[in-house]
């Protein structure tokens, strides 16, 4: 972000402001700084870049002044589409728009009959309007109950904050602050903007919401240079970012960016998009979602324009048919021929367009989701639950996805040997230590109580017990710092709670901090000869008791003993201290993360505790000589159980897992290697590569440069937001359809960009949940592999009751054109095909869509992005039917004229007899009964495209509750009095034994 002053452009109501308020203006020698990150230039050069002081920061009115022309720290939120809007866009679409023109004919027609002032004349129309109202309806109000992830976004902070006004410490509101504020920092504060830190007194801050790393991240004040060779830090260690908690220390800093400017800010770019959430326009006004659109919908809004554009070549040809053969109505001879053909036209229209397709979608998801829900799958987005299904590359966030994200200690090093601790998370009550290759266990040996509660002597967190307030459900919980949380819960395992811990009054504590590596605290043991009960003896003079825990290289430098297997004291020589590093070494290429624990006791302090002047390292400096090496604690943030068989099973599925992580390297290599993402026959070095890769010169390399990675990586590491963007944008960009996961704010462009996003449930963000399709209740791998195998089933179902409906629809058209063309009556009217539609078809058509999956669905390659609902083959197998299903109506019904119109069969003879009107409605009900249990034979037969009717016949229980749904609903549509007769038009009652025989 620009300084103020490089800004040009008036600000209102400022020209007056006297010049002497605002912000000192820099020297020409500090503006060449100016274009510079400021984690890379001095403090003074930062406060002299924005005006500020270091001590009397800015004073009210300049602050007042800056805000004016910045505007608030806060976040911007493009305006929501309103329920009316979401609801008018479902209205646009090509097929709706048809169906509405029908319907406004048909009223138009019926308005100018003889029958005008018959409301009953209206009711094709006013179904056609009712349907298409609820199916918007659905739509709209799904899609607006969708969270907002903008919105959570911008409560990631806190209401207020400490800064330095005028040289007054005063607390000010958050969206007042303004850059060139300094801000004061202490532990629990949230950071309310991007801060170049000036001093940095222990300060640690978490920052897993912006990277996805769990582990808090020290902080200082000083300038770090880059050494060749290491890995490039996700964040400046002198910058601070807004939406970021402090965990520990305190500190001051100057406020470089503010609202849009900052990392949060830039995020919220990047999940409104490129156009900054404005959006374009379809129909002039509406918001065009045409780009976030799934493949299903595609492919649906695909084929509803080509049967609509069918539909019309069709109608348009059989009007013309009608008018040159002048075929009038025989309910009103001497009316006009073009008029009874526009109705025609709309029976037509309501015959070919599949209005129960978008219904039954939309129901068949709708079941889908609430299945999902037994599988720990949370469906926010009806059409993710499809699109899951069609996946061809699953990108995983590794920490809380692929892992458990809790870091849980899994080897413990101590007298010269190896225990391996087992249990996974923050609950003591499962696992325990053993002895590396032993299943015995180890827990009341002394090396392993005497290191563990040593290491416990040293760590200020605690371990509670927590109550899920909306599942009631209890678990542990570590409250502190996340590298101390391994050594508590194997602490407990053993019997050593916190309340041994107190036993041990300490009286002096030096906190870590980055040029210490190491934290150090004196406990008073005086009167105690063991450390504990099976502990290692510390000596009758042992008054006070000094542990150091931190790095292992710098630990031993200063250790000059070791603890043995039985707690004796032995000197550490130079091949003892190599010996602990090659058993480091040994962890941390596990990629385990190790700490070393050291010990001494001292008879009094090396200190004078009244001394006021001894500074806190001359301190430590007299306590950390001599030290005796008593062991290493080895931690990881352990896979998933069933993650590896899961991704085992999503490659038989045609599906590639890649992780992308904002972790090291080789800890996203060792955690691939662990889940199968990476087998043991890989190049790890075509197969991993860090995201820096991507972006040699912080500028991204073309598009087919970047294609060609993302081709046969499946590890990036040391991602940031924008990354997980890019290999988003360049997996689609190959026609893959590409699912995601996170939990971070740092996933939620990347979630927001992806063809199906995924968040997590439990550790999740609000602003990765607001950015997501569906959201995993258990934050677990294995639940997006099941999710898929059931969006498969659902698209396999889709396909079915789609083939299925079109088939009946290309039958009523057939039946409606030979009609019109032979010059028989029109076998049943536009109102008789909606109640067939969406009333007798309807309940086997979503039982269709229920049809249980094939056993080997998951071993199938996923279907291309652009494959079309329809292929070629179902096509052909659609016409064969609906031409068979027309030639057995079309027969029953001739059959029905023969009966009961005295033998005559074409529309001019009927039209002559007495009661033809009657005769004719007693036809039309027997062909209307006929193609209700025809269809309901279709529909078994639709259960598969390659097995015989019988194979499996009664497998579908949904199957059988349909077809009697459809019975019954047949015969009220028949029997009923007044609704058969008046309204449909069918006399079920008045066609005899033989016309139910026919």
């Amino acid at each position: 972000s620009s300084p103020f002053w490089f800004k040009t452009q008036p600000f209102p109501n400022l020209a007056a402001e006297p010049q002497s308020l605002w912000p000192a203006r820099p020297p020409v020698a500090t503006m060449a700084a100016a274009h510079q990150e400021p984690s890379k230039i001095e403090p003074a050069e930062v406060a002299a870049l924005h005006g500020t002081d270091l001590q009397v920061g800015l004073t009210s009115e300049q602050a007042d002044l800056v805000l004016k022309r910045d505007g608030p720290n806060e976040l911007e939120k493009p305006p929501k589409p309103t329920l009316l809007m979401l609801f008018v866009m479902q209205l646009t679409g090509f097929v709706i728009v048809l169906l509405m023109c029908a319907a406004v004919a048909s009223i138009i027609v019926n308005a100018t009959s003889p029958r005008k002032a018959e409301v009953l004349s209206y009711t094709t129309g006013m179904a056609i309007f009712l349907i298409v109202l609820i199916n918007a309806g659905i739509a709209a109000y799904t899609e607006n109950a969708a969270g907002d992830s903008l919105e959570a976004l911008s409560k990631m902070t806190q209401a207020s904050i400490n800064v330095i006004r005028g040289g007054q410490e005063v607390r000010v509101d958050v969206p007042t602050i303004v850059k060139g504020d300094l801000v004061v920092l202490g532990t629990g504060d949230v950071v309310p903007a991007d801060i170049r830190l000036v001093e940095a007194d222990d300060v640690k801050v978490s920052e897993m919401a912006l990277t996805g790393e769990p582990d808090d991240v020290s902080k200082t004040s000083k300038i770090k240079v880059k050494k060749d060779g290491e890995p490039e830090k996700l964040t400046p260690e002198n910058m601070v970012f807004s939406g970021c908690s402090v965990t520990n220390g305190k500190g001051r800093g100057i406020v470089t960016s503010t609202g849009m400017d900052t990392r949060i800010g830039r995020i919220a770019q990047l999940i409104n998009g490129e156009d900054g959430g404005k959006g374009k326009k379809s129909c002039g006004c509406l918001p065009d979602s045409s780009a976030s659109a799934t493949p299903l919908q595609r492919n649906l809004e695909n084929l509803g324009a080509r049967i609509g554009v069918l539909a019309v070549v069709v109608c348009v040809a059989i009007f013309i048919v009608g008018v040159a053969m002048d075929r009038r109505d025989p309910a009103n001879p001497q009316g006009a021929s073009w008029l009874y053909m526009i109705l025609i036209a709309v029976t037509l229209a309501v015959a070919a367009i599949p209005e129960g397709i978008p219904l039954c979608v939309t129901i068949s998801l709708s079941i889908g989701c609430k299945d999902m829900v037994t599988k720990n799958v949370l469906v926010r987005k009806l059409a993710a639950v499809e699109t899951l299904g069609s996946a061809s590359v699953i990108c995983s966030d590794k920490t809380g996805t692929l892992t458990e994200g809790k870091m849980t200690m899994v080897g413990l090093w101590a007298g010269g040997i190896k225990y391996e601790v087992t249990g996974k998370g923050f609950d003591p009550t499962v696992g325990g230590v053993t002895r590396e290759g032993s299943i015995v266990s180890a827990c009341d040996e002394l090396p392993v109580r005497s290191a563990l509660l040593f290491a416990l002597l040293c760590c200020n967190t605690k371990l509670e017990k927590v109550t899920d307030e909306e599942t009631r459900e209890e678990r542990y919980e570590p409250r502190g710092n996340s590298s101390e949380a391994p050594i508590v819960v194997a602490a407990q395992k053993i019997g050593l709670g916190a309340q041994v811990a107190e036993a041990y009054p300490r009286v002096l504590e030096v906190p870590f901090s980055s040029s210490r590596k190491m934290m150090l605290t004196v406990s008073d043991v005086s009167g105690r000869n063991a450390l504990c009960e099976g502990g290692m003896e510390l000596g009758e003079e042992a008054k006070f008791l000094v542990v150091c825990k931190g790095a292992p290289n710098f630990i031993v430098e200063y250790c000059t003993e070791r603890m043995s297997e039985d707690g004796k004291v032995e000197p550490m020589s130079e091949a003892d201290q190599q010996a602990v590093l090659n058993v480091v070494d040994e962890y941390s290429s596990k990629a385990l993360r190790v700490l070393a624990i050291a010990t001494r006791t001292l008879e009094a302090l090396p200190f004078d505790t009244e001394d006021e002047d001894v500074t806190t390292d001359e301190k430590f400096q007299a306590c950390r000589t001599g030290l005796r090496l008593i062991g290493l604690v080895a931690s990881i943030d352990p896979e998933r159980d069933g993650v590896p068989e899961s991704v085992a099973l999503a490659r038989g599925a045609g599906i590639r897992v890649v992780m992308i992580t904002g972790d090291y390297l080789k800890t996203a290599i060792a955690i691939a290697l662990n889940v199968r993402i990476l087998q043991a026959g890989d190049d790890q070095d075509k197969a991993a590569v860090d995201c820096a890769s991507l972006r040699p010169d912080d500028e991204y390399l073309p598009n087919e440069a970047i294609d060609a990675l993302t081709k046969t990586v499946r590890v990036f590491a040391r991602a940031r937001p924008e990354d997980k963007m890019e290999i988003v944008k360049s997996l689609q960009r190959q026609g893959l359809v590409t699912a995601m996961t996170g939990d971070g704010v740092n996933d939620a462009p990347a979630l927001n960009q992806a063809d199906i996003g995924v968040a997590m449930g439990i550790q999740g963000t609000e602003v990765a949940k607001g950015a997501s399709d569906m959201i995993l209740t258990d934050d677990n791998f294995c639940s997006i592999v099941a999710a898929v195998e059931k969006g498969r089933t659902i698209y396999s179902g889709i396909q079915k009751f789609v083939a299925f409906i079109m088939s009946v629809h290309i039958a009523e058209v057939l039946q409606i054109f030979v009609c019109i063309v032979a010059g028989v009556p029109v076998m049943r009217t536009p109102l008789q095909i909606l109640f067939l539609i969406l009333v007798t078809d309807l309940p086997p058509s979503i039982a269709l869509g229920m049809e249980p999956g094939d056993k080997g669905i998951l071993k199938m390659r996923p279907r291309p992005k652009d494959e079309p609902v329809v292929l070629g083959w179902m096509w052909a197998s659609m016409v064969m039917n609906g031409v068979v299903l027309s030639a057995v109506i079309i027969g029953v019904y001739i059959g029905a004229l023969v009966m009961y119109c005295d033998g005559l069969v074409f529309q001019d003879d009927i039209a002559g007899l007495p009661d033809a009107e009657l005769k004719l409605t007693l036809a039309r009900t027997v062909a209307f009964i006929s193609l209700v249990w025809a269809e309901n034979v279709r529909s078994y037969t639709s259960r598969s495209f390659d097995e015989p009717v019988w194979r499996n016949l009664w497998g579908n229980v949904q199957m059988q509750k349909a077809i009697l749904l459809a019975q019954l609903c047949l015969y009220a549509a028949v029997l009923i009095p007044y609704f058969s007769d008046t309204i449909l038009g069918l006399r079920g009652t008045s066609i005899g034994l033989a016309g139910w025989g026919l």
